[in-house]
């Protein structure tokens, strides 16, 4: 499996293509200073531009594996072997965190992508609390380094938590990592 040559393929189609999207899974966390191991590449994707990400990821010799109204996988049986998630952004919140996400780069500066910022990253774990318990102690574990790592905007994270009426763990988490 190589993370990093699949990585590139894929940033290279999305400019080719005008696809906008977006790292928010394992490498992401690292591009923002969490080191964390990943075995596939997660993206938030522009929703409206489904048809050209399709085209681009059966062209890149990747067959959709699942695909819902809200998210998308595709697997491949290349010699990187690796599988690729995407949420779709098509509601205004989503739209707005891939619109404002930053370039960084990654990789020892091999590679520019664009990432969600750590506020919306955390965002996303809030609710893949709620939806997956199962992942309870993984996404709680990042959420925690990322505010570790600090220089988060408080106020853009308390709405998410308050999405899922889970205001008290907000306010453990601001009162922990020093938000005020």
């Amino acid at each position: 499996m190589d993370l990093k040559s699949a990585l590139r393929r894929l940033l290279e189609g999305f400019e080719a293509r005008g696809v906008d999207a977006a790292l928010i899974g394992g490498f992401a966390l690292g591009a923002l200073g969490v080191p964390r191991s990943t075995i596939d590449i997660d993206f938030l994707v522009d929703g409206a531009a489904l048809d050209e990400l399709d085209a681009l990821m059966t062209g890149l010799g990747y067959r959709k594996e699942f695909s819902t109204e809200n998210v998308s996988q595709y697997l491949t049986a290349a010699a990187d072997g690796v599988e690729v998630d995407f949420i779709h952004a098509f509601r205004p919140v989503s739209v707005k965190m891939l619109k404002e996400a930053l370039t960084v780069d990654i990789f020892g500066g091999g590679i520019k992508a664009k990432v969600l910022r750590p506020e919306d990253i955390i965002g996303l774990k809030v609710q893949a609390l709620v939806n997956n318990p199962d992942r309870k102690n993984r996404d709680l574990a990042d959420i925690e380094a990322l505010a570790a790592n600090g220089g988060l905007e408080w106020e853009r994270i308390a709405p998410y938590y308050a999405m899922f009426g889970m205001e008290k763990d907000f306010e453990a988490l601001k009162g922990k990592y020093g938000g005020k």
